[in-house]
């Protein structure tokens, strides 16, 4: 300790208590790494008490971000993380336009609106058989999926409460059936808008909801139906037709009026342009409502979402507000006031950009470099994958059962160790389990977006093969596995005390660096 002390003395000591230099203020030569600001901490809890020049606070902001991940090779995100340099273009000259006011900027509102009817279209909204507004589709650009579930299940919430009160009947106890399998979102509206989440349970060997197993969820109290046309666990679309089927049944036989909202925040940009017989839109009678995520596979850079209903008569008018703040009256269906309008326009642009064609053959690619990787990933002798049908261009994969390590152990490493692993060469891939009783169930996920090419997908299954390779030879367990690993044993083995688990892969000592 004396020597460390006396070497940091000798080295660094001086420089420790030197005085920073003082600013020359309005010297642009000024050197970056010189500067009085990149020798001293950065505010965490109170601002300078002085300004700090422009190319100092950009380059620290920029160093911080240093640590982050690789947003390209971030495999567990669904979010758009290329754009073309001309979408980037837009998005700069449009980042300081308010999306709310609309007097100010008509035409941004008039690409929404554009948007809103492209996307109708493309989920085959009815055509209106007259002026009626009421017969009109209706949407909303919104943040992200998030907001759009939000503004779609409190559409569901509202319209049975309406119904309700007009027939006498009490509105303190609404429910909405789901897949335990939904995203999270859907639990975030459920408790922030007091209704009760009934969550259809999902096994191992079918990951999404069974619309069947929804039918003993429903009651009068049911507001509506969602369907994750897209799993976030395994990208497997849920049965949209099917889910009609049920709930056309269950209103005829109880005289409900219970609706479907389409939770399409990936599905819905996948399916029109490359499984356009698949029904899961407007063409279904009893859906009313569809979201997607504009900055997933819609293909814009984060954040913006669409809700789109069937038709206004499916949104309560007392959830649009009207203001004249801002100039005009303006209507406002959102949760969200001022927001930029720039990934509005972007999202234009690429529907200008692209048309249907270009979605078309990006949305293909996307599978068939998906494609690619589930080969390779199952080549490797090590992996099965995780559900079926049709589906996200995204591969969910797990760890066979039973597998030998390359000295007849069981192996003992699981999804997350390879996970861990995997980072070590850059990659950020999700392990995670299935949801309440198919917990049991670890696995993998890697997300395939339009940057994502066929090269990379081989670069990937040669590094994944590294780490099988690595973690056969190579694993060290650590003491919280060895105990855990231990107490499974002794769960097992209770007759067995621990001086006859020396055998067992827990007390194998294996070598190897982590």
């Amino acid at each position: 300790m004396g020597d460390s002390k006396k070497l940091f003395d000798e080295r660094f000591k001086h420089f420790k208590d030197l005085e920073p230099a003082e600013l020359k203020d309005g010297n642009s030569n000024e050197i970056l790494y010189g500067s009085r600001f990149t020798r001293q901490e950065m505010p965490k809890t109170e601002m300078l008490k002085e300004s700090m020049p422009a190319r100092q606070a950009k380059q620290l902001v920029l160093d911080m971000c240093q640590i982050n991940a690789n947003p390209r090779l971030d495999l567990a995100s669904f979010v758009t993380t290329w754009m073309e340099p001309e979408a980037e273009e837009i998005i700069a000259a449009t980042q300081a336009i308010n999306m709310v006011d609309v007097s100010q900027y008509p035409q941004c509102a008039e690409m929404e609106q554009r948007c809103v009817r492209m996307l109708g279209s493309l989920w085959h909204a009815p055509k209106p058989k007259s002026d009626d507004q009421g017969e009109q589709p209706l949407g909303a650009s919104t943040i992200g999926s998030s907001e759009a579930c939000m503004l779609g299940g409190l559409a569901l919430k509202r319209r049975w409460q309406v119904a309700r009160k007009k027939a006498g009947k009490p509105t303190d106890k609404p429910n909405l059936v789901l897949g335990a399998n939904a995203q999270v979102c859907w639990e975030k509206f459920c408790e922030y808008w007091d209704v009760e989440g009934r969550y259809v349970p999902v096994t191992k060997d079918y990951p999404v909801m069974n619309p069947e197993d929804a039918r003993k969820h429903m009651d009068e109290n049911t507001i509506g139906l969602v369907v994750m046309f897209g799993s976030t666990y395994n990208g497997q679309f849920e049965d949209v037709v099917l889910a009609d089927k049920i709930v056309a049944e269950e209103n005829k036989k109880n005289g409900w009026d219970m609706r479907i909202h389409v939770d399409g925040a990936s599905g819905a940009m996948i399916a029109p342009f490359i499984y356009p017989e698949v029904e899961f839109d407007f063409r279904v009678p009893n859906v009313s409502s569809i979201n997607c995520s504009g900055h997933k596979y819609g293909l814009v850079y984060p954040g913006v979402g669409w809700v789109v209903w069937r038709n206004r008569a499916c949104v309560d008018e007392s959830l649009i507000f009207h203001v004249a703040y801002l100039g005009t009256d303006q209507p406002s269906l959102n949760l969200n006031f001022s927001k930029n309008a720039n990934m509005v326009v972007a999202q234009y642009y690429q529907f200008l950009r692209l048309g249907f064609e270009g979605y078309r053959d990006i949305m293909s690619n996307l599978m068939k470099v998906s494609g690619h990787l589930a080969e390779g990933i199952l080549g490797t002798g090590h992996f099965k994958l995780i559900g079926g049908g049709k589906g996200l261009p995204l591969v969910a994969f797990a760890l066979k059962d039973g597998r030998k390590d390359k000295e007849g152990n069981d192996c003992v490493y699981d999804e997350y160790d390879i996970m861990a692993r995997m980072k070590e060469h850059h990659w950020q891939i999700p392990a995670y389990t299935l949801p309440d009783n198919a917990k049991s169930q670890k696995m993998l996920r890697v997300t395939v977006r339009e940057d994502f090419s066929y090269e990379l997908a081989s670069d990937l299954i040669t590094d994944l093969k590294t780490v099988i390779e690595w973690l056969d030879h190579h694993f060290i367990y650590s003491e919280e596995k060895m105990n855990e690993l231990r107490g499974k044993f002794q769960a097992h083995h209770p007759s067995k005390g621990k001086h006859h688990n020396s055998h067992h892969p827990a007390n194998k000592k294996k070598t190897g660096v982590c």
